[in-house]
């Protein structure tokens, strides 16, 4: 049987913790800043959590 293939795209924009959540950035944060708030922005900032139904679909994708 041949090996698996990682999904290289999700392997960029996905990292999975110790203790085995998925970690992604958030969206919106390419160009138009200058509209935003200030609060906005630093939210944008810090990474987020995938949502638990999309948490198994991501795992696939990493092989993790």
């Amino acid at each position: 049987m041949p090996k698996l293939k990682t999904n290289k795209s999700a392997a960029k924009r996905f990292k999975v913790t110790g203790t085995g959540k998925v970690k992604r950035t958030r969206a919106g944060k390419s160009h138009l800043m200058v509209t935003f708030s200030g609060k906005r922005v630093r939210r944008l900032r810090k990474a987020e959590l995938v949502s638990k139904t999309q948490e198994a679909t991501v795992k696939r994708m990493l092989l993790a």
